[in-house]
């Protein structure tokens, strides 16, 4: 993945909310294109390496149930897995899933990210089928507790 440029943080914005800022929007710009092209997406994960590279963090899914259905949940575990395991390499990470939104009627991309200083910004896009492809509502805050960066 091409990195983003570095910009100085915005007036009251620290580096670590920045490097936040970009890892998450990375991610859910991603989840985006992947539900226009695909209709939907496996959860993966967006590292921000110790050298400011972002990159993307996919696994391979389980073999389907008798229904073809995946475990996502499971592939959220192995992602998160992983990215503890690495966690040394990263500034910050960000993991994005395909969620049901009952409140709302309908799905969204969930994603979190984590900064190594203990930081976590979280968010949801909603979106619904349009006749040509999928719209999607205004981000929403979400709340998440740190997974990556705990012992």
């Amino acid at each position: 993945m091409s990195e983003l440029p570095t910009s100085a943080p915005g007036e009251g914005e620290s580096v670590q909310d920045r490097e936040l800022r970009e890892t998450l929007g990375t991610a859910l710009g991603t989840a985006q294109e992947h539900i226009q092209q695909n209709g939907g997406f496996f959860p993966f994960g967006i590292t921000l390496s110790n050298d400011g590279e972002l990159r993307i963090v996919m696994i391979a899914p389980g073999e389907p149930d008798e229904n073809g259905d995946v475990d996502a949940g499971q592939m959220l575990t192995d992602i998160h897995d992983l990215l503890r395991q690495g966690r040394d390499d990263f500034k910050a990470v960000a993991v994005v899933s395909d969620v049901s939104l009952p409140d709302h009627g309908t799905d969204g991309i969930h994603g979190a990210a984590e900064h190594r200083d203990g930081e976590v910004l979280a968010a949801i896009i909603p979106y619904t089928p349009a006749v040509d492809g999928f719209a999607f509502s205004a981000m929403e805050p979400d709340t998440h507790e740190p997974s990556i960066w705990v012992d």
